[in-house]
């Protein structure tokens, strides 16, 4: 009997990936059972609902570092994914590593992240810390367990949503993909941060830490393959998903650097004062208008509470939708004589 494009697909796995790849037809299943695709495996199906969906579109428009920044070349929540998924599947080929899964993670990990950035986190965190506060990471696994596609959720595979959920925090991925992902989300961020950062003038080319030019290079590109090859290297030595131990000091030393320079410099952050306003007066707005809320979180109200649903509405806004819904209640219109 004739193979379909998937079996063919499965089939050539077996030949290619290495022994701790995760294969498609391995897979701990979906949430919900449903037939096979003919054309696409498992992780492929995942990549294209996670790309096709509507929070992935958003991503455009939420803030990676920098508030609403005045320039065409700042990176923004989606350009970052895009490099993260880049690397990762540089990364996962160079260690025979299933690249769809790695793409289905790098293309979902930030999906929880709120208006405003960072910032936007802080501020929904301190509005719900009597109920466990807000992380990121577990705010995507519900955006496509639970959000998505009016409640029915994108259905993805249990090493996808693994992966997004613990791209971050202390529990590590139960796959060499997820943890690709993982360590290439904090190689993507810091070098592309520091690139924005100069371009900002936060930063010159004289404050970059000499241990990071001399270890890793002068330039983006340098740096970014430096860390690279070193983690193919390390990996395929160690059996595991790692960086040299020298190159790991260098990275986290670098990123302690970017913490203070950039992440929480004042010249930088100084319109986060604002983000706080923004997020708690939309969120005190939706709480206390629950009818003001889009059907689909009327719903999530019902099932989980009136604070989730207000939670899942607020975060899941664009910098931009979330400024225009805040001049909308809250600033007075202009208005002319006639």
């Amino acid at each position: 009997m004739k193979r379909n494009p998937r079996e063919v697909r499965e089939a050539l796995e077996g030949q290619m990936l290495s022994p701790g790849a995760s294969f498609s037809s391995r897979s701990k299943g979906r949430q919900r059972s449903e037939p096979e695709c003919d054309i696409r495996t498992c992780y492929q199906r995942d990549v294209d609902r996670i790309m096709y969906c509507n929070t992935f579109r958003r991503l455009k428009d939420k803030t990676q570092v920098f508030l609403r920044p005045e320039g065409d070349h700042y990176r923004t929540r989606l350009t970052h994914t895009l490099e993260v998924s880049r690397i990762s599947r540089t990364i996962s080929r160079g260690l025979k590593l299933n690249e769809d899964l790695t793409e289905a993670i790098a293309f979902a990990h930030d999906f929880g992240h709120t208006p405003f950035g960072h910032a936007g986190e802080r501020a929904l965190d301190e509005i719900l810390k009597d109920e466990g506060g807000f992380k990121h990471n577990e705010q995507g696994l519900r955006i496509v367990e639970q959000i998505e596609r009016s409640g029915d959720g994108l259905n993805l595979t249990y090493e996808t949503r693994d992966g997004i959920l613990c791209h971050t925090g202390d529990i590590k991925p139960k796959t060499f993909e997820g943890n690709v992902v993982r360590i290439a989300d904090r190689i993507a961020y810091v070098n592309h941060d520091l690139d924005d950062a100069l371009r900002a003038g936060i930063l010159n080319e004289a404050d970059i830490p000499a241990e990071v030019i001399r270890f890793l290079g002068a330039k983006h590109s340098e740096r970014v393959n430096t860390l690279v090859l070193d983690m193919i290297e390390e990996s395929e030595k160690c059996g595991e998903i790692t960086l040299s131990s020298p190159l790991t000091e260098v990275l986290n030393n670098f990123r302690s650097f970017m913490y203070e320079n950039v992440y929480l410099n004042m010249k930088a952050k100084r319109e986060e004062s604002k983000v706080y306003g923004i997020v708690s007066e939309l969120f005190r707005f939706y709480f206390q208008s629950p009818g003001e809320l889009p059907e689909d979180y009327r719903r999530i109200a019902e099932q989980d509470g009136l604070q989730r649903a207000v939670s899942d509405y607020v975060s899941g806004m664009t910098d931009k939708y979330a400024v225009h819904v805040y001049e909308m209640l809250f600033i007075p219109e202009a208005w002319q004589v006639r």
